[in-house]
């Protein structure tokens, strides 16, 4: 286990987006709502 963890990897790869992937992650955020009762949660899409 120690041999794994002792070396530092350099596999990181910073992922780009496309703007539009952006705008479809923005759209689906705003459009769920979750709402709270009692002990349950309700996740609700505003279309």
């Amino acid at each position: 286990m120690e041999e794994i963890y002792s070396e530092e990897q350099k596999t990181c790869k910073i992922a780009k987006a496309r703007p539009e992937t952006i705008q479809f992650l923005l759209g689906f955020s705003k459009s769920m709502r979750v709402v709270d009762y009692k002990n349950m949660q309700f996740e609700t899409m505003l279309n």
